[in-house]
């Protein structure tokens, strides 16, 4: 029943994504709102239903590693694993607006939650834990990164091409249908991951940071696969940018937020991963030319993302 559920997830996640894709790009183009804004947020928001299930239930059970570690292990997957592979099957153009506004915002988030996490580090506390003090902290940034998205979609409203592809409602439809696809079939692939996981032994933390984190960017991955392969790169890019940010300021906020959770000092390291991992695109921004992200530089990602993988298995 384990592998059924496990195979059973990966088809709702694919379709999902494929569903989710198509529903989201019509209704930018009917309503007049760009694709890369329906990337950052509803297409994010979807993406991010399943770290906001693990978390929840993470902190409720005090696992605090596991909540944390797949947040953090997450973003380093989305960047490193899903951009490489989406760039290796298509060449990844980046806007301007998002090289030097969202993936920023991907670098503060990751600056905030070292600072709110690292009590013992910062103030000398005898444990470090995600209070609900910063909880409200990282909501209040993810606040601040909503009324920017609004702000953003209201000022390319008139200029994006009116276009209609599909009727309002079914795209409307399309689009619930691939969140709800995403959400069951990222928690089927999680709960077996973790079963099969913690049978051959693993660390909570381990597995926070590969099983649960590669379980929970399963539909980030097949979003932006498919949108990528669909050649719409501004939901790809979009879509991995935003759940980023979502990740951190609004997924750990909100689960914080509830309850305190615990943070391990040895997430740090990972943390700073993410860190350099947010810069490495930026510099791909521009290295590539025309601001792509080259089919080469993806498997440089995807190699990056390998050792990072390894260097894990040997961390223990």
């Amino acid at each position: 029943m384990t592998y059924l559920l496990l195979i059973l997830g990966f088809v709702l996640l694919i379709k999902g994504a494929d569903f989710l894709v198509d529903g989201a790009s019509s209704i930018a183009k009917r309503v007049g709102i760009s694709d890369l804004i329906i990337g950052l947020t509803i297409v994010s928001f979807g993406t991010s239903a399943p770290e906001l299930v693990v978390n929840l239930i993470s902190s409720l059970q005090g696992e605090g590693d596991i909540a944390v570690g797949s947040i953090v292990g997450s973003n380093i997957s989305n960047i490193l694993l899903i951009l490489g592979i989406s760039a290796m099957i298509y060449p990844l153009k980046i806007k301007s607006q998002t090289t030097w506004k969202e993936i920023p915002l991907n670098l503060l988030a990751a600056i905030v939650l070292f600072l709110v996490a690292n009590d013992q580090l910062i103030d000398g506390a005898e444990t470090s834990l995600l209070t609900r003090i910063d909880g409200l902290v990282l909501i209040s940034f993810f606040t601040i990164f909503i009324y920017y998205t609004i702000h953003i979609a209201r000022s390319e409203r008139e200029l994006t091409e009116q276009t209609h592809s599909r009727p309002i409602w079914l795209a409307l439809v399309m689009t619930a249908v691939g969140i709800v696809g995403l959400t069951y079939g990222g928690r089927w692939v999680v709960n077996s991951s973790i079963e099969i996981a913690s049978s051959l032994g693993l660390s909570e933390a381990l597995i926070g940071l590969t099983v649960v984190a590669l379980g929970t960017s399963l539909p980030e991955l097949a979003t932006s696969a498919v949108a990528a392969y669909k050649r719409n790169t501004d939901i790809a890019v979009g879509n991995v940018v935003g759940s980023n940010i979502f990740n951190i300021f609004w997924v750990l906020g909100f689960s914080s937020s509830i309850n305190d959770i615990n943070f391990s000092p040895s997430i740090n390291t990972d943390i700073l991963i993410f860190v350099g991992a947010t810069i490495l695109l930026f510099f791909f921004s521009f290295t590539g030319g025309h601001h792509r992200v080259t089919k080469q530089e993806g498997f440089m990602m995807l190699f990056a993302y390998v050792g990072y993988i390894v260097f894990l298995v040997l961390r223990g």
